[in-house]
């Protein structure tokens, strides 16, 4: 096996990772200091394209994933390299694979600070900044507008939101989000759905994401609702051009924990309707 620590990252292979692998990723997320995030990790192990570099020691070098949204747009997340493989190139090898790997799709993540240069240096661009608010939110008297989503009946109206807003086809994901998450719940009105959010357990934090909605109004209660029934803290990810939500949310009680640039690789526009998109399901994909 060849050893990261000798040669040169161009030369070292990347393979495809699967749900066998859960226990070096999470020693690899560890090692970075993010937690262990079983359940995110093997939902992204199953659903998502999973690629990673060995370490001779029996772990993994690195990591990335690449979630594909039918050939229009893909998502890249969970990009790690381990402490002592850092500045050797390892992130770029992973990088360069995924984006051949991605084709002719606009390609988008969301980086922390330190990943931005090197996302910057592969032709990435920063089109928004969104704000982690994590916190108790409080429910003051809210009345409950939305209801359960119905795997069976409202499926096929939730992926035509989703279809809309995203420009891409989400209906793999979509499907399992209901095995997935705690709750997935939609606001309804007299033309038909107009919105939907989920909420999934990441240890002992909720996280509530997708939120998309056909205006703020209904996203606030969308989070509300999800919210009511949480024993521990939530978490949602709202970007800045949204003051108003994140004004909201702070004084419902979500300080921001951190933040994050969401960027676009090439300068390429998004497909869809963004502007319906509140909150992502998890930053890794979108």
């Amino acid at each position: 096996m060849p050893d990261p620590l000798t040669t040169p990252a161009a030369e070292l292979p990347v393979r495809r990772l699967g749900p066998d692998d859960l226990e070096r990723c999470l020693a690899l997320n560890e090692d970075r200091a993010w937690g262990r995030e079983d359940r995110k990790w093997l939902f992204l192990l199953e659903n998502a394209e999973a690629y990673g570099i060995d370490d001779p020691s029996g772990g993994l070098a690195g990591t990335v994933t690449l979630t594909r949204y039918g050939t229009t747009a893909a998502g890249i997340g969970m990009m790690l390299v381990a402490t002592r493989y850092g500045g050797r190139g390892l992130g770029r090898r992973l990088m360069t694979h995924v984006l051949d790997a991605a084709g002719d799709a606009t390609v988008f993540l969301w980086a922390t600070e330190f990943g931005r240069p090197l996302y910057e240096k592969l032709g990435f661009e920063t089109l928004c900044v969104a704000e982690a608010r994590v916190g108790r939110l409080r429910v003051e008297g809210d009345p409950v507008r939305s209801r359960p989503a119905d795997p069976a009946a409202d499926l096929d109206a939730l992926l035509a939101l989703d279809g809309e807003v995203f420009g891409a086809d989400r209906s793999g994901l979509l499907r399992r989000l209901f095995g997935f998450a705690e709750q997935v719940r939609v606001v309804e009105d007299d033309s038909g759905l107009i919105g939907y959010a989920g909420m999934w357990r990441n240890h002992s934090t909720l996280v509530i994401g997708p939120v998309v909605a056909d205006n703020e109004d209904v996203a606030r209660a969308l989070i509300i609702d999800l919210a009511r029934t949480a024993d521990g803290p939530v978490r949602v990810e709202v970007d800045r051009t949204r003051p108003g939500l994140l004004d909201w949310l702070g004084e419902r009680g979500l300080p921001q924990a951190f933040w994050t640039s969401f960027m676009v690789h090439g300068g390429r526009p998004l497909p869809g309707d963004r502007s319906r998109l509140f909150a992502p399901l998890m930053t890794a994909m979108g």
